[in-house]
């Protein structure tokens, strides 16, 4: 574990952390997770450590939960779990490179527990305008416009809390990426001392 950088992806559902997951693992020096049959390669559905989303009501719900919210001093944040959860991610990375990625949208109220877990670790936040968050949503969660609105701004204000604890932290909004993917790129990749690497893929409001 010591041999490697971990960027934790994170960010509300809908909120185009998927999108930018699939451009990071294009880098050369960049191993993200890849046909693991997991719903969009998500950590939280390949590991046995910590619960998903779907546990405390899923999309557009989980952060009415207070216990979806983790940091250091939960119970799981200990060595152990540390050394479980890594071997349990590593059979899906290619660990002969240098940075390991993983995404998962309840990672943006969880970055402190996962920094005690990988304190190597860099956390990337997708933020998104909370209305186009929840047409983006409402396919899949049938909440009302103001119960959305309210999931988004408990789950955003505990990444602010969150964020002054934090060793290495890049957040930005999926708006500014779709408009200029490859100035967010580069940022990114400075961010976790990387070449810059050339975007290849096409990048789409969604």
């Amino acid at each position: 574990m010591q041999n490697h950088k971990f960027i934790f992806i994170g960010g509300l559902h809908r909120s185009g952390t998927s999108l930018l997951f699939q451009c990071l693992r294009e880098h050369p020096q960049i191993s993200g997770f890849k046909n693991t049959k997991a719903w969009e390669d998500e950590g939280q559905h390949l590991q046995s450590v910590y619960s998903p989303a779907k546990t405390f009501g899923g999309t557009g719900r989980f952060g009415f939960n207070q216990a979806s919210f983790m940091d250091e001093n939960s119970e799981l944040a200990t060595s152990e779990n540390s050394e479980k959860l890594f071997h349990q991610w590593e059979k899906y990375w290619d660990i002969q490179k240098p940075v390991l990625l993983e995404k998962s949208p309840p990672n943006l109220v969880r970055t402190r527990f996962l920094q005690k877990l990988f304190p190597n670790s860099f956390f990337i936040i997708v933020l998104r305008h909370p209305i186009a968050v929840y047409y983006a949503t409402k396919r899949w969660c049938k909440n009302p416009l103001h119960s959305l609105v309210e999931h988004l701004l408990r789950c955003y204000e505990k990444f602010e809390l969150d964020r002054g604890n934090l060793q290495n932290v890049f957040a930005f909004k999926y708006e500014s990426f779709v408009a200029n993917p490859q100035i967010i790129l580069s940022k990114i990749y400075s961010f976790v001392e990387l070449e810059n690497f050339p975007l290849n893929m096409e990048v789409f409001l969604i």
